[in-house]
């Protein structure tokens, strides 16, 4: 969709990595350079170890008062820098109560000091080419919907408690199109300062985000803690319709996590996400996908289905919208000539084999005679809708 709509496109779901790999890195820090030092504990890099795990025990006032399962730091090596200075890589895991199925997790650098003879933590911040967490970029504050968690730094609370509120509308929303006993039926929504602040968080530029109103971050096939991440600026510019479809569009991407893999074709994920999003609002195909109707009525209709690079966002992002416009109504198609359970199966089955092979064991057809289809609903939706 061109204009504020726009902003409920997001980019593909990013990826948080884990690094157990450098298990056997730390192990080898571990037994390396701690002979017992007089005034000291009898082994330095277990002190430093023990200083870098208490300092789990700020967690919870750092997350605004969330509802912690559990909460860890994990030193995975120490680096001495004299006497009585220490640097510590360390890998920070959360789970939030009654959201996560798994732990969010973060590396950091921590810097810490001797001192009467204990070490102590004097720094915690990012470690190199790492993102921040929401809580390094000011004072967290936390708000509790009935089926969401809303979680901001530099906003006030009565904004935060307006994202909850659309949230918890949401999840039901999704629920009701998407039954999958891995999603706990939940929402965790972070709402940072502003667009920079949004970028951090994520990892990129700035301009790679802007106009764009949320992203949903978290490991395709599950596994790993979701977190729906607000462009503040971009969001605000929405009217309510804008706002409510962007939350549901992203806790969709959340429901589906467990069955969304790399074999997922976006426009599948993308497209799904748009349906649930859509419906109940009554609006039809011309008024939901006016990029689209304006390339039909000018001869330009999709010789194939979307692409992933398609999404892309930071070129035309009239070309973005087209493409969300048509993976929406490919799904349609799926739903109104197969039915939603039906599209719901194809989804799993994507996911497993690939869509070409899913068209013929699930929908009984092949990817060319559905495009082909498509086209034609395309040609007969969008070709006489009026011009605006």
């Amino acid at each position: 969709m061109p204009g504020a709509a726009a902003g409920a496109y997001h980019r593909r779901m990013r990826v948080l990595g884990r690094w157990a790999a450098l298990v056997a890195l730390a192990v080898a820090v571990a037994v390396a350079g701690c002979a017992p030092r007089p005034g000291g504990p009898a082994g330095a890099g277990d002190g430093v170890r023990e200083a870098v795990a208490a300092r789990a025990d700020l967690l919870p006032g750092l997350l605004g008062g969330a509802p912690l399962r559990s909460w860890s730091y994990r030193t995975l090596a120490v680096h001495r820098d004299g006497p009585d200075r220490a640097t510590a890589d360390a890998e920070l895991a959360y789970t939030l109560d009654g959201h996560d199925t798994a732990p969010a997790t973060a590396r950091r650098r921590l810097d810490l000091a001797l001192r009467d003879g204990r070490w102590s933590v004097t720094a915690d911040r990012p470690a190199e080419g790492h993102p921040p967490q929401l809580w390094d970029q000011g004072p967290v504050r936390a708000v509790r919907g009935a089926r969401s968690l809303v979680l901001g730094a530099g906003q006030p609370e009565a904004r935060l408690r307006e994202v909850a509120a659309l949230a918890d509308r949401a999840v039901p929303a999704v629920a009701g199109a998407w039954r999958d006993a891995t999603w706990q039926g939940t929402v965790v929504v972070l709402v940072p300062a502003g667009l920079d602040a949004m970028a951090a968080l994520l990892g990129d530029a700035p301009a790679a985000f802007r106009g764009v109103a949320a992203v949903t971050t978290g490991r395709t096939g599950g596994g790993a803690a979701d977190r729906v991440v607000l462009n503040p600026e971009a969001y605000r510019g929405l009217g309510d319709f804008g706002r409510t479809f962007v939350l549901t569009h992203e806790t969709a991407h959340v429901a589906t996590r467990a069955a969304t893999t790399a074999a997922t074709p976006l426009w599948l994920s993308e497209g799904l996400a748009d349906r649930i999003a859509h419906t109940g609002t009554g609006r039809a195909a011309a008024d939901a996908a006016p990029a689209l109707a304006r390339a039909v009525r000018a001869g330009r209709i999709p010789a194939a289905l979307p692409a992933d690079r398609d999404f892309a966002f930071g070129g035309d992002p009239a070309a973005a919208a087209r493409a969300y416009e048509g993976a929406w109504l490919a799904c349609e198609l799926i739903a109104d000539r197969w039915g939603g359970d039906r599209l719901a199966a194809f989804y799993r089955a994507a996911g497993g084999t690939g869509a070409p092979r899913a068209f013929q064991d699930v929908l009984g057809t092949t990817e060319e005679d559905f495009t082909r289809a498509w086209r034609e609903r395309l040609r007969q939706e969008l070709s006489s809708a009026p011009s605006r």
